[in-house]
């Protein structure tokens, strides 16, 4: 059919679109736009690059895989998973464990800071947004960025593998416009390792949602060291 504006549209599409806004709601609370202030950190990779020991695209793509297959993918994403079932069912006191186990499986006071503040950050557009729950988590003890996040996805109707998928993509863009700032890269390099991140989130979640509960651990202590040195590194760009 035609539409109002002259441009052909497809029925049962449209249909879709008009029925389905979970997608749209994820590209919102995924997207650099959010004020947030997610841009502010680079969780260690600017020590990482003043040490020399990321300084090209191939060393800063096997920094941001390494994260992504060995620390997000065993604790951030089964952490997410966990969160989002204990929104789900409003069961509070879970959503109080994982956030608090979360929290306590960052080495660095930097990362650390920076869930809270994000989250911190998160739950207030959340509140301007009308999301209620999202209230007691303006003041201490704040909830980490995840917490909120998984508040949002689960009123908003976002699945929890698309939730996860959106997660772990809204990190590793950071990251890569970290890198391009601070080795510097150029545009295509940054694309060169988004195309391998892709590759990695649509091979690597669902292994990240099937972890055991037992099975959820930090392993990269790395960054854990970068992190804590950045916090009295002389110059930086990003927060600490």
């Amino acid at each position: 059919m035609v539409g109002s504006t002259g441009i052909l549209m497809n029925t049962n599409n449209a249909m879709f679109h008009l029925q389905n806004p979970s997608l749209l709601k994820l590209i919102r609370l995924t997207s650099p736009s959010l004020p947030i202030g997610g841009y502010s950190y680079s969780q260690g990779l600017e020590f990482a690059i003043s040490s020399g020991w990321v300084h090209d695209a191939p060393t800063a793509s096997d920094w941001i895989q390494g994260l992504l297959k060995n620390s997000l993918i065993n604790l951030d994403i089964p952490v997410l998973k966990n969160l989002y079932k204990a929104w789900q069912g409003s069961i509070l006191d879970r959503v109080d464990y994982w956030n608090k186990f979360l929290s306590a499986s960052r080495d660095a006071f930097e990362l650390q800071e920076e869930d809270r503040q994000l989250g911190k950050a998160l739950a207030r557009l959340l509140v301007d947004l009308d999301l209620e729950e999202a209230k007691p988590f303006l003041k201490p003890p704040y909830g980490g960025f995840l917490t909120l996040y998984s508040l949002a996805a689960v009123r908003w109707d976002i699945s929890l593998s698309d939730a996860a998928s959106g997660f772990l993509w809204m990190w590793a863009e950071n990251k890569v416009l970290c890198a391009m700032k601070l080795i510097p890269l150029g545009q295509t390099d940054g694309q060169k390792i988004l195309s391998t991140v892709i590759e990695t989130i649509s091979n690597e979640v669902a292994q990240g949602l099937d972890l055991q509960d037992d099975a959820i651990g930090y392993s990269a202590p790395g960054q854990g060291i970068a992190s804590a040195l950045h916090e009295t590194q002389y110059t930086r760009l990003f927060r600490s």
